[in-house]
C-alpha cells in the first residue's frame, strides 16, 4: 500500500494507478452539494474561495453528530457523482483530489485528466470505521450547513483506493 502525504502535487500522484491502494495522510476538507453549490457561486462571481484549493482533497462526506469523548462521528463517503455539475470549476481552481464512493460522469473524467488530478474512493458503510483515522477537525466555512459544512480534517493513514487516476485510467471501465 502506497503512503501520500497533503497537499497534493503532480509528483506525488503521477505515478498512482486506478485500482491502487493509498493511506493517506495530512488535511483534507470535507464538502457535499450545498457547500460546492456556494463554492460554484463565488467562483462565478470572481470572488476569494475559503479555503486554498491549490493541491487540497475534498472528501465529499457530511460526519454524523460526533459522539461524547471522540473527535469526530461517523464519516463515511456519499455519492460522488452528486457532485459532478460543480467538479471542473473546482478542478480548473487548483482541487487536486476526491474522496468519495462511486462513479463519475464523463465530463469529470476528462477534466481530471485534464487538470491532472485524481478521483479516490473509500470504504462505503463504515464510517464509524473511518472515524478512527481522523486526528482532529476543524470548521472552514459554512457552518450554518450543519453535517454539510465544510470541515479541515487531519487524517493518518485513511484509507483510499485510486478510482481516477491522472491520466484518466478508471476502475469503473469506460461509459
Amino acid at each position: 500500500m502506497k503512503k501520500i502525504n497533503t497537499p497534493l502535487d503532480l509528483n506525488k500522484i503521477k505515478s498512482l494507478k486506478a485500482g491502487q491502494e493509498v493511506c493517506l495522510t495530512g488535511i483534507i476538507y470535507t464538502a457535499r452539494d450545498q457547500a460546492h453549490k456556494r463554492l460554484l457561486e463565488l467562483i462565478k462571481k470572481g470572488k476569494r474561495l475559503p479555503l486554498d484549493l491549490k493541491g487540497a482533497i475534498i472528501y465529499y462526506c457530511g460526519p454524523a453528530k460526533t459522539p461524547k469523548g471522540k473527535i469526530i462521528g461517523s464519516c463515511g463517503p456519499t455519492t460522488s457523482s452528486r457532485m459532478d455539475e460543480f467538479t471542473p470549476f473546482l478542478l480548473a481552481k487548483g482541487l487536486k483530489g476526491m474522496i468519495g464512493k462511486g462513479s463519475r460522469s464523463q465530463e469529470v473524467k476528462e477534466a481530471i485528466k485534464k487538470h491532472k488530478g485524481i478521483y479516490f474512493i473509500t470504504y462505503a458503510g463504515c464510517g464509524a470505521l473511518l472515524s478512527k483515522y481522523v486526528r482532529s477537525v476543524k470548521t472552514v466555512a459554512y457552518g450554518d450547513l450543519g453535517p454539510e459544512a465544510i470541515l479541515k480534517l487531519e487524517v493518518e493513514n485513511f484509507p483510499l483506493i485510486v478510482a481516477i487516476d491522472v491520466n484518466g485510467g478508471c476502475i469503473y471501465g469506460e461509459d
